[in-house]
C-alpha cells in the first residue's frame, strides 16, 4: 500500500476516538502492552516527558520541544490529533515522519493488528515509540490522547510527568466529575517520578497530592510559580498557563536530570515553537482586515477563555465560522458566544460531525443566529465575503473546523 492507502485503512478499519467516539475507547492497557512487546519494547530506552490535561496538552508539549530543540538535542514530539496529514502527530525536531516509514511500519504489522484488534491510537503509539528509538532521539515528549489511566501512552516510565489542567471533557469516558477526571489523569503520575501540574482547583489538588504521596513522587504547582514573563510566538491569553507549566518543567529537568536547558535556550525556544515545531491552530492568525483567527478551543474552559479574547479585540462585527461534534454538550459551551455576532453553522466533514441544522437550532434557542452552509470551506467563504475590513472573524467550535480551513 502507498502513503493515501496506508493512512486510509488505518482511519477506516480500526477504531479511532476522533472520528467514531465511544467504540473507540478501550478499557485497559492489555492490547497495548500486546502490541509493545511485539515492536519489542522499542519505548524501553526512550527518555520521556509525558503530557496529560484537558486543555494546553499541545502547547505545552510543542514549547518544551521548541526549547529543548534550542538547547541542541534531538526531540521527538508524539500528539494528537493532527489537523491536516497524520504525519504530524509524529515528529523528530519538527520534521514530520516519513511517509515510507508509516507504510512499512503498518505493512510489516498488518497481519498483528488484524489479529489482536489493535486500535488506531495504540497502532499510532507504537508507531511513534519505534520511530523514535530507531532515530535515537534525546527526549521524546509524549502527548497522552485521552484520559491518562487508561490511554495507550501509559506504558512509559517518563522523566517528568506533567497535568496541565482538569476540565469537564469526555466525560462518558473519563466521569462526570472533576475529581472523578483528575483521577484519571492522575494515573499517569509514576512512583518517584516528579510531576508538575499546570492548574489546580480545590477539588484537583487534594487528588493529585494523594497520588502523589502513593507513588512517592515530588509535586510542583506550576500556577503557585512566580517568573518573569517571557513572549512567546503562541498568543492566545491561556498560554500564559502553559508557559509557567513548561518553565516548572525545566527547572525540574534541569535540577534532576542530565539534560541542561538555559535560560537563552528558554527564551528563544518560546519566540519560536512554531517555526521549530510546526504548531498550527492556536489563536492563528489567517488574515487581516478583516482580522481572522482560528483557534482549536473545543470545550467550556477552553472556550472560555479565547471569546473573553476575542471581546478584547476591536471591531465593528463579529463573524463567527461554528461547527462542533456530536457529542458535544451544546447546552454548557452555547451560552458562552456572544449573541451579537453573525453565525456560519456548519458540520466537520467527519462522521461524529454534528449537522449543521441541529446546531443551529440548538444555537437559536440560546439567542445565536445566522445561516446554515453545506461544508466547513463554504462557511467560511461565506464569513470572508461578509465580512467589512473593520469586522473579525473567528474560525471554530472543534479541532475538526480548523482543519479544514488551514
Amino acid at each position: 500500500m502507498n502513503y493515501q492507502e496506508t493512512t486510509a485503512w488505518m482511519f477506516k478499519q480500526l477504531p479511532m476516538y476522533q472520528l467514531q467516539g465511544a467504540s473507540a475507547y478501550k478499557k485497559d492497557l492489555t492490547n497495548t502492552h500486546l502490541l509493545i512487546n511485539h515492536l519489542g519494547n522499542p519505548h524501553s530506552n526512550l527518555k520521556c516527558i509525558h503530557v496529560a490535561g484537558t486543555n494546553g496538552k499541545g502547547s505545552t508539549s510543542h514549547m518544551l520541544a521548541s526549547i529543548l530543540q534550542e538547547a541542541g538535542y534531538k526531540v521527538g514530539l508524539y500528539t494528537s490529533p493532527h489537523l491536516k496529514d497524520y504525519r504530524e502527530r509524529i515528529r523528530i525536531n519538527g520534521s514530520e515522519i516519513a511517509e515510507d516509514f508509516v507504510c512499512d511500519f503498518i505493512n510489516s504489522n498488518k497481519t498483528f493488528f488484524e489479529a489482536n484488534d489493535i486500535s488506531f491510537f495504540e497502532m499510532s503509539v507504537g508507531l511513534a515509540f519505534d520511530y523514535f528509538a530507531k532515530e535515537e532521539v534525546d527526549i521524546a515528549i509524549i502527548e497522552v490522547g485521552m484520559g491518562g489511566r487508561l490511554d495507550a501512552t501509559n506504558i512509559i516510565t517518563p522523566l517528568v510527568s506533567i497535568i496541565t489542567n482538569i476540565g469537564l471533557d469526555h466525560v462518558q469516558f473519563l466521569g462526570n466529575t472533576i475529581e472523578s477526571i483528575a483521577f484519571e489523569k492522575a494515573g499517569i503520575i509514576k512512583p518517584e517520578i516528579p510531576v508538575v501540574i499546570g492548574e489546580y482547583t480545590a477539588e484537583t489538588k487534594p487528588v493529585f497530592e494523594a497520588k502523589a504521596k502513593e507513588t512517592n513522587s515530588e509535586i510542583y504547582f506550576a500556577a503557585d510559580l512566580i517568573t518573569e514573563e517571557f513572549p512567546s510566538d503562541l498568543t492566545g491569553n491561556y498560554q500564559k498557563h502553559n508557559k509557567k507549566t513548561v518553565l516548572q518543567t525545566i527547572k525540574v529537568i534541569n535540577k534532576q536530570t542530565d539534560f541542561s536547558i538555559s535560560q537563552n535556550n528558554i527564551e528563544t525556544g518560546l519566540l519560536n515553537v512554531v517555526k521549530n515545531t510546526g504548531l498550527l491552530g492556536r489563536w492563528q492568525q489567517l488574515g487581516t482586515s478583516p482580522k481572522i483567527i482560528c483557534d482549536t478551543a473545543h470545550n467550556k474552559n477552553g472556550l472560555e477563555i479565547v471569546l473573553n479574547q476575542i471581546q478584547n479585540e476591536k471591531f465593528e462585527q463579529l463573524h463567527i465560522v461554528l461547527g462542533v461534534v456530536n457529542d458535544k454538550d451544546l447546552d454548557e459551551v452555547l451560552p458562552l458566544f456572544p449573541k451579537n455576532a453573525i453565525y456560519y453553522f456548519c458540520k466537520p466533514n467527519i462522521p461524529r460531525g454534528l449537522e449543521a441544522l441541529t446546531l443551529k437550532e440548538k444555537a437559536a434557542q440560546h439567542g445565536l443566529k445566522g445561516p446554515i452552509l453545506h461544508s466547513v470551506t463554504e462557511a467560511y467563504k461565506k464569513a470572508k465575503e461578509s465580512a467589512n475590513p473593520n469586522d473579525f472573524i473567528y474560525v471554530g467550535g472543534s479541532t475538526f473546523v480548523v482543519a479544514e480551513i488551514l
